[in-house]
């Protein structure tokens, strides 16, 4: 068996999110970019015609009414890593993925919530003039997790 296939795995998911179809996209981004698990916070999934391959069939989804909730069954080992337009946000350009990771988003319209962002092992942003609609900026940060090697 691979080690790095067992050492390594990332998760996606979005607090509080306002379009379902954003959903819908990331998890289709999600799934072809080899994250193993998927999930909500707060509002939950709805089935969308833009996930044309039923990722949230086809992989782990997950639930949680809060972040507290969600942060409490956080994988032993991963590393929480917040997407945020923050001055604290290290660039994404130069940020190097765990191995382990869970990916946080935040909502449309206003972000992650300060109790998340203040919890969250890492923040990342990317060069953009103005915010990015959030199924984009998850899929950003996909990609570059797909070609910069995770670190240990």
């Amino acid at each position: 068996m691979n080690d790095n296939f067992i050492n390594e795995y990332f998760g996606i998911g979005i607090q509080n999110g306002k379009t379902p179809e954003n959903l819908g996209v990331l998890w289709r981004t999600a799934q072809n970019m080899g994250a193993s698990f998927i999930f909500t916070i707060g509002n939950r999934y709805a089935k969308q015609g833009c996930d044309t391959h039923n990722a949230v069939k086809a992989m782990p989804y997950f639930h949680y009414e809060n972040f507290d909730d969600f942060f409490n069954n956080l994988p032993k080992g991963a590393r929480l890593v917040g997407v945020e337009l923050d001055d604290k946000a290290e660039e994404l350009e130069t940020f190097h993925h765990p191995r382990r990771c869970v990916y946080l988003l935040g909502a449309e319209d206003h972000g992650l919530s300060k109790a998340a962002m203040e919890k969250c092992h890492y923040l990342v942003k990317f060069k953009s003039e103005k915010s990015l609609n959030v199924a984009v900026a998850g899929s950003i940060v996909l990609y570059d997790r797909g070609i910069n090697k995770p670190r240990s």
